[in-house]
C-alpha cells in the first residue's frame, strides 16, 4: 500500500447514499464503477462486510428508510470499499447527532478494520478543537 493515497473516500453528509438504490447496490457501485466487478462477484464482499457490522438486514433497504446509525455504517462501507484512498470521516456527529462521544465510531472502526484494509484503503483520524470540546471519548 503507497504512503500516499490517490484519492479521498468520504463518509459525509455533503456525500449522501443514492436515495434510489439500496444499501447493497450504494456499496457495491463502487466496485463495480472503479474496478468493473459484476455484481455477482461484489455481493458477497458486500455482505460479508454488512455482516461485520451486524447489519445484513439493511441490505435491501433504501436511505430513506435507514436511521442515522445505520445510513452511517453504509455510508463507511462505502468509502472503504474505494480501493488505495482515505477513507475521511467528515463531521460524523452531524451524521449521527445523538452521539454523546465517538467510541460508537471507533467501535465501528475496530469491527470492519480488516475489511478496509484489505480494501487498501487508509483511514486517519483528524481533530478539530470544535469536536474535540464537544464530544471528548470516554474511557
Amino acid at each position: 500500500m503507497e504512503n500516499n493515497p490517490r484519492q479521498a473516500a468520504p463518509v459525509s453528509v455533503d456525500v449522501p447514499l443514492l436515495s434510489n438504490q439500496n444499501v447493497l447496490m450504494n456499496i457495491a457501485l463502487i466496485k463495480q464503477y472503479h474496478e468493473n466487478m459484476p455484481i455477482a462477484k461484489v455481493e458477497p464482499i458486500v455482505f460479508s462486510a454488512l455482516r461485520k457490522l451486524d447489519l445484513e438486514r439493511i441490505a435491501y433497504k433504501r436511505n430513506p428508510d435507514l436511521n442515522n446509525e445505520e445510513r452511517f455504517y453504509a455510508m463507511l462501507l462505502r468509502a472503504s470499499m474505494v480501493q488505495d484512498a482515505l477513507v475521511i470521516i467528515d463531521r460524523p456527529f452531524k451524521i449521527i447527532p445523538h452521539l454523546q462521544n465517538i467510541d460508537y465510531i471507533f467501535k465501528a472502526l475496530k469491527n470492519i478494520e480488516d475489511f478496509y484494509l484489505s480494501c487498501q484503503s487508509q483511514l486517519q483520524n483528524y481533530k478539530f478543537d470544535w469536536e474535540l470540546t464537544l464530544h471528548k471519548p470516554q474511557s
